[in-house]
């Protein structure tokens, strides 16, 4: 198995040098050189498996021969033993087509967590087998930051920095990244917006000098690692609903659209899927793209579902380079008008390759709040503000198929949108109801590349 990358110069890798990579050298994004089949027999010999089982016969493959079948499900293992659900994944039903995936019981209450937690125990076996150390420097607009910090904090062959934007995250997701006490990992509160952060990191990417000087590797999801794992889900979810004999469709709340380009790749490889639902908050670039085929950035505006205050969503990237028949100067000149102008416009043959497989929807801050209302007083569940935009906008795509809804947070991640909402403080589940009495530990730091740099060369193991 090879990737290659969305921009179409950088080396061709393999699923390990691809992983400990994370963005390619020419600024795209690695994806994989052919999409794997899975066949009707495959998919349905999933019921009844145990998540890690499906976990397995879904990624594997993907990996080539980076690791053995036991090291790979030894791997698997350890990343969902701390979940909190057996099921890791379970689903409630919402009403009579309606069912939403809680992806919520991972350590930092986050559908983070499935991703990071395997990525953590990959790199480190891969690094501790090469007998090296890499520095991970990532951006969050919230969960990444935190479920990142739970997956590499203690390891021997990672240093590891999180840039959040100061003051534009939860107390919970911010104390999450924090309060961990481990002295490899560095929490960096960034002056500016998700947008920033993410821009940095690019740069250093970018900075050729920089990125070898300190073995620079990203977790991102611009690793196509992180995406891999989240495909999961989606062939669980389905076979409990029936799948691969009726097709099912899936609501994404996202900003970086890396989780709903996951449900893409599961499409892609056999899982009858029949609609993926874009769910905007009011930061609604992706929406607005698919309805005017103009990809036009406009500012962040802060919100109840800070995770998804995102304008520049990176993993839309993927998505163009194949609605563009892989044509990785096409995405280069569109990423070009984007970092150059605020924007680009999508040709009508690419935009009708993204209609055939995604719709979308938006929804305000009123909206989001009446969803939280409305999932408690009709369902009993109570919703993060995310997990609230994504039923919104469900139940206007309710038709035909069922519909799984991504849960994508805990509540007690958001408890003041939450509260205002319903008028109930959510409490922290009994392992993190310690989270306020943590000390925290973190580093306030200016929104410029040369500032951010200077940190991690100064703070790096070497």
């Amino acid at each position: 198995m090879h990737y290659v990358s969305t921009r179409g110069s950088a080396p061709v890798l393999t699923f390990e040098d691809a992983m400990l990579t994370g963005l390619a050298r020419d600024g795209g994004l690695y994806v994989p050189e052919t999409i794997p089949q899975l066949s009707a027999g495959d998919i349905k010999a999933m019921a009844g498996l145990r998540y890690e089982e499906i976990a397995f016969r879904v990624m594997k493959p993907f990996i080539g021969d980076t690791f053995t079948d036991t090291e790979f499900m030894e791997c698997i293992e350890r990343a969902y033993a701390g979940f909190g659900h057996d099921a890791r994944a379970p689903l409630v039903q919402l009403g009579p087509n309606h069912h939403l995936l809680e992806l919520f019981h991972g350590p930092t209450l986050a559908f983070k967590d499935f991703a990071m937690q395997l990525i953590g125990q990959m790199f480190q076996v891969a690094l501790s087998r090469r007998g090296d150390r890499v520095t991970i420097v990532g951006a969050t607009s919230g969960d990444t930051g935190s479920a990142a910090m739970e997956a590499f904090k203690g390891l021997d062959a990672v240093d590891l920095f999180i840039m959040y934007p100061n003051g534009r995250v939860s107390e919970v997701q911010r104390r999450q990244m924090t309060t961990p006490s481990e002295s490899n990992v560095h929490a960096l509160a960034v002056t500016g917006d998700f947008d920033t952060c993410q821009g940095a990191l690019k740069d250093m990417f970018n900075d050729h000098t920089f990125r070898d000087e300190v073995k620079l590797a990203g977790v991102n999801s611009i690793n196509w690692a992180r995406v891999l794992a989240q495909v999961v889900y989606y062939f669980s979810s389905a076979v409990s609903l029936g799948a691969p004999d009726r097709a099912v469709s899936f609501t994404i709340p996202t900003g970086n659209f890396g989780d709903i380009f996951a449900g893409y790749i599961a499409k892609r490889m056999g899982l009858p899927i029949d609609r993926l639902v874009i769910a905007t908050n009011q930061n609604d670039i992706l929406h607005r793209a698919m309805e005017s085929s103009a990809y036009t950035t406009n500012g962040v505006k802060p919100s109840i579902s800070p995770s998804m205050d995102i304008q520049v969503s990176s993993n839309f990237e993927r998505a163009l380079f194949d609605a563009y028949g892989r044509d990785g100067n096409a995405v280069s000149q569109l990423m070009d008008e984007l970092k150059q102008g605020g924007g680009f416009k999508i040709s009508q043959g690419a935009m009708q390759a993204l209609r055939d497989h995604f719709d979308s929807g938006r929804c305000d801050e009123d909206e989001t709040t009446a969803a939280i209302r409305w999932g408690l007083t009709h369902t009993g569940e109570i919703l993060c503000p995310h997990s609230a935009i994504g039923v919104h906008v469900a139940n206007q795509h309710l038709a035909g198929s069922p519909m799984i809804t991504l849960a994508t947070a805990h509540p007690a991640k958001f408890p003041d949108a939450v509260e205002n909402a319903i008028g109930v403080r959510p409490p922290l589940p009994t392992r993190m109801a310690d989270l306020y009495d943590r000390s925290e530990r973190l580093t306030e730091v200016p929104g410029e590349l040369a500032a951010l740099q200077a940190i991690v060369r100064d703070r790096i193991n070497r």
